[in-house]
C-alpha cells in the first residue's frame, strides 16, 4: 500500500525511527536547524519522495507516517545557515544517515559530493557544495528488531575478578580458520560456530572482546592506496551493525552468536568508538552528525568555531558536554544491551568521554549517566584511559565501577622483562594490581584491565622478535604506529633460526604471559598470541585486511603453535584454582592468615625481605613475591613467584618460614609439573618466571632432589586436556616457521 505524500503529527518521545504496527514515528535531534525533510527511498535507492517534519520541539523533529512498513529505505536533509566563522554547516543536497539508523542498505561510494563545501574551491570550507549526495550514500533501512528468539538465554555475568578477556577482530579471528564453514568466515555467524566456541573454551577465556563492529566507514585516502580501514575505529551508525560482518543480511546473525556463545559462558564486550566520527575534522565530509548540528555533536575551537578541537588525533572530538550527544551514546548503549545481549563495553578513547569544557572530570555528565543507568549497571564498562589532549592520561581516574586498560602494565611488564633497570620495583606494582592507582573509593584490583599486547602495537611473537616497526606495507613511509614499544630482538631482527635466540624468545613470551595471568587484575589476552600469530612487525596493521592480520590457523596447529597454546591453557586454568592470582583485594602486607606469615611479602633471591632501600637498586632485575591467604573452608594458600630477569641463572632461597614447595609453571621449562624444591632452594633460568605452591612448614630440611628427567608425569591439576610437550635439547629451526620476506598476502 503507498505511502501518503505528507507527515502527521507525532507524540512518540523517543528518538530515531519506530514501527507501532500501523505507521512509522520518525524523530531526530537538529536544534539549530531550520527544516528537515525525511526522504523516502525505493528499494534501489534511487527514487526519492521528500516529507517535512512538521513539529518540532526543543530540538527535535518529528513526524508519523501511516502505512509505512518495515523494510523502509530513508535518510534525511537538514536546512540551516551554512556559516561555518559561526560553526554551522547545514547543506541539504547532503542525505544524512539517521545517527539512530538500526540497519544500512547499500554501501558508501566515495565521491566529491559526499563534503558539504566544495572540495579544491577557491574559499576552501567556507563555500557551500551544491551537488547532491544521494548517490553516493548508504541509506537506513526501518526494522523492528523483534523476530530473534532468546530462548532461555542468560548473561554468564561472570564475575569480575574471574574475567580473562580475549581481544579478537570478528574477521581477522575467523578468515582462515579451516573448521568454520567459508560461507561464515569473517562475518558474525563464524562467532557461534562450534570450532570457534570449542577453542575459546579449552584456552580457557571468558570472555571475547570484539573489536569494532558499529558501522563505519572506509576512508578514501586508504582506498586510493589499496588498503582499507580494517579495524573499524571510523564509525557512521552506532546503532548499526557492519554490513560487512552480516553474512545473511540478517540482525538476527549476530544474535545468534551471542546466544552460542552465553550458552558457553563466555561473554561480548564491544569496543564502541564515541569519542570520534567518521566525518573527520572541518574539512571531512558531511554524512550524518555535521549535518544535523556541526555545533551541537563537535566541540569546536572556543572563539573560532570554524575549527574543530582534536583531543582524539582523529580529526574530531564529539561534544559530550551536550545533552543530545549523551542521549546519543546512552541509547546506543541501551539498545546493544537490551536487543543483542551484550555484556559489556571497552569505551575507545576513554577519557574523551569525560572531557567537559575545562578539562576532564571523573564525575563528568557521561559518567554519571553512565554509572545511575540501571540497564547498564549489570554490564562490564571498560576504558581506555587516555586521549591526545591536555590532560589525557587519566589512569585510575575513572569512576569506580569501570575498569580500565592499564597502560603502565603492558610497558611496565615489557622492560623488566627486557632487561631494563630500574623496573624492580615497577614490576611489583603491577603484580600487586597497581594498587597505587587503583586502590582508592573502595575499587578492587579488577579495575586494572592487563595487558602485554593489544590490537593497537606489536604481537608478542613480534614484541620478542623485533626492535624496530616494519610499517612500510601501511602507505606512510612506516612513519605511522609508535617507535616506543619496549621490544627486542635478542639478537637479530626478524625471524631466526638460530636455536639460541629462538629458545630465549619463546621463555620471554612464556614468562610475559605468565606475569599478565599471575598479576592482580583482570588479563586481557590479544588473539592469536597464545600460539605465536606475527605481523611481521607492522605495529599498526590497522589498513591491512588480509593475511598480515587475519590468524593464521596453520601456525596454531604446529607443534610450536600448540605448545604455546597449551602453556596459555595451563596459566589461565592455575589462575582458576588458586584465588591468590586472581585478586579479590588489594594485598599490602598488612594481613597475616596465620601468625608471622603475611599476606603479601616480597624477598630478593636470597630469601631476605625487602627493605625501602632495596627497591632503589637500579640494576637489581631478581623478584621474589609471596602471597598467602585463606580460601573459604579455611585452607591456606601459599604461592611463591620468583623472577629473573637477568642473563645469567639465579638460584633463589626460600623465605622464612619454610614451607615445602612445588613447581607449578617454569616458563623456562614449560613441561614441569609438580616439581619438588630443595632445601637449598631452586635455580631461575635467565629471563624465567616461577610459580612454586607451598604446603604445610616443613619440620626439618629436606633432601636435595634431583629433577626428574623428561619422561615426568603430567600434573595432577586438571586442565582441559591441555598436553604438555616433553623436554627436548633445541634444535635448528626448520622451514615451517612463516616466511616473514614477501608481501601480505
Amino acid at each position: 500500500m503507498p505511502v501518503q505524500e505528507f507527515l502527521e503529527a507525532s507524540s512518540c518521545v523517543a528518538l530515531g525511527a519506530h514501527w507501532d504496527g500501523r505507521g512509522v514515528h520518525f524523530a531526530v535531534f537538529a536544534e539549530d536547524a531550520e527544516r528537515v525533510d525525511l526522504c523516502l527511498f525505493n528499494v534501489g535507492g534511487k527514487r526519492e519522495l521528500r516529507l517535512s517534519l512538521p513539529d518540532c520541539s526543543d530540538g527535535i523533529w518529528r513526524g508519523y507516517l501511516p502505512r509505512a512498513q518495515p523494510g523502509q529505505r530513508y535518510g534525511y536533509r537538514v536546512y540551516g545557515p551554512y556559516d561555518p566563522t559561526r560553526g554551522h554547516r547545514f547543506n541539504p543536497h547532503k542525505l544524512l544517515l539517521d545517527p539512530y539508523a538500526r540497519q544500512l542498505a547499500g554501501k558508501l561510494r566515495w565521491h566529491d559530493a559526499l563534503y558539504g563545501y566544495r572540495l579544491g574551491g577557491p574559499r576552501g570550507d567556507l563555500q557551500m557544495d551544491r551537488r547532491d549526495s544521494a548517490a553516493y550514500m548508504p541509506k537506513a533501512v526501518l526494522t523492528t528488531d523483534t523476530a530473534f528468539n532468546w530462548g532461555d538465554d542468560r548473561p554468564p555475568r561472570t564475575p569480575w575478578s574471574d574475567t580473562v578477556i580475549y581481544e579478537m577482530h570478528v574477521k581477522g579471528f575467523s578468515q582462515r580458520h579451516p573448521e568454520i564453514p567459508e560461507a561464515d568466515r569473517g562475518c558474525f555467524a563464524a562467532l557461534g560456530c562450534p570450532a570457534t566456541i570449542d577453542y575459546l573454551r579449552r584456552l580457557g577465556v571468558t570472555a571475547v572482546e570484539l573489536l569494532p563492529i558499529h558501522a563505519f566507514v572506509r576512508d578514501r585516502r586508504l582506498i586510493d592506496l589499496g588498503l582499507t580501514n580494517y579495524w573499524g575505529y571510523n564509525t557512521l551508525a552506532y546503532f548499526a551493525p557492519d554490513p560487512a560482518y552480516l553474512a545473511d543480511g540478517s540482525l538476527g546473525e549476530l544474535k545468534w552468536a551471542i546466544k552460542q556463545l552465553h550458552a558457553a559462558g563466555i561473554e561480548v564486550l564491544l569496543d564502541v568508538v564515541y569519542n570520534h566520527t567518521c566525518e573527520g575534522n572541518e574539512l571531512g565530509t558531511t554524512m550524518c552528525f555535521r549535518g544535523f548540528g556541526n555545533a551541537s555533536y563537535y566541540r569546536l575551537l572556543p572563539g573560532n568555531p570554524r575549527y574543530h578541537i582534536n583531543d582524539t588525533g582523529c580529526g574530531n572530538t564529539v561534544n559530550f558536554s551536550h545533552p543530545a550527544v549523551i542521549r546519543l551514546a546512552m541509547d546506543s548503549l541501551r539498545y546493544w544491551v537490551e536487543e543483542f545481549h551484550v555484556d559489556g563495553f571497552r569505551f575507545d578513547l576513554g577519557v574523551t568521554l569525560g572531557r567537559e569544557p575545562d578539562g576532564y572530570d571523573p564525575g563528568s555528565g557521561f559518567f554519571d549517566a553512565l554509572m545511575q543507568d540501571p540497564v547498564l549497571a549489570g554490564v562490564k564498562l571498560i576504558s581506555e584511559p587516555w586521549d591526545i589532549g591536555l590532560g589525557g592520561y587519566q589512569i585510575g581516574n575513572h569512576p569506580a565501577g569501570m575498569g580500565e586498560w592499564n597502560g603502565r602494565f603492558r610497558d611496565d611488564v615489557r622492560r623488566y622483562w627486557k632487561g631494563d633497570e630500574n623496573m624492580r620495583g615497577a614490576l611489583a606494582a603491577r603484580l600487586q594490581g597497581s594498587a597505587e592507582m587503583f586502590d582508592h573509593h573502595r575499587r578492587k584490583p579488577w579495575a586494572s584491565v592487563n595487558f602485554i599486547t593489544a590490537h593497537d602495537g606489536f604481537t608478542l611473537r613480534d614484541l620478542v622478535s623485533y626492535n624496530g616497526k616494519h610499517n612500510a606495507a601501511n602507505g606512510e613511509d612506516n612513519r605511522d604506529g609508535s617507535n616506543d614499544n619496549a621490544s627486542s630482538n635478542w639478537g637479530c631482527e626478524g625471524p631466526s633460526r638460530d636455536p639460541v635466540i629462538h629458545a630465549r624468545r619463546l621463555c620471554v613470551s612464556r614468562s610475559l604471559l605468565a606475569s599478565l595471568c599471575f598479576a592482580h587484575g583482570t588479563p586481557m589476552l590479544l588473539a592469536g598470541d597464545e600460539f605465536g600469530q606475527t605481523q611481521r612487525g607492522n605495529n599498526n596493521p590497522y589498513c591491512q585486511d588480509n593475511a598480515l592480520s587475519w590468524l593464521d590457523w596453520e601456525l596454531a596447529a604446529g607443534a610450536e603453535g600448540q605448545a604455546l597454546r597449551a602453556f596459555v591453557s595451563r596459566l589461565l586454568a592455575l589462575r582458576r584454582q588458586f584465588p591468590l592470582l586472581q585478586g579479590h583485594y588489594f594485598q599490602h602486607g598488612r594481613i597475616e592468615p596465620t601468625p608471622g606469615l603475611k599476606d603479601l611479602s616480597w624477598f630478593d633471591e636470597r630469601g631476605v625481605e625487602l627493605q625501602a632501600g632495596d627497591w632503589l637498586n637500579p640494576t637489581a632485575r631478581l623478584l621474589a613475591a609471596r602471597r598467602a591467604g585463606l580460601r573459604a573452608d579455611g585452607t591456606l594458600d601459599v604461592l611463591l613467584l620468583l623472577h629473573n630477569a637477568d642473563c645469567v641463572a639465579h638460584r633463589f632461597r626460600l623465605p622464612p618460614p619454610l614451607y615445602d614447595y612445588c613447581v607449578l609453571v617454569d616458563s623456562a621449562y614449560p613441561q614441569i609439573d609438580r616439581l619438588p624444591v630443595t632445601a637449598d632452594g631452586y635455580v631461575v633460568e635467565p629471563y624465567a618466571c616461577v610459580l612454586l605452591l607451598g604446603h604445610e612448614p616443613c619440620p626439618a630440611p629436606v633432601e636435595e632432589l634431583t629433577p626428574p628427567a623428561a619422561e615426568l608425569e603430567t600434573a595432577e591439576l586438571e586442565l582441559d586436556d591441555v598436553i604438555a610437550p616433553p623436554v627436548e635439547k633445541p634444535e635448528p629451526i626448520e622451514d615451517d616457521d612463516p616466511d616473514l620476506e614477501g608481501e601480505p598476502a
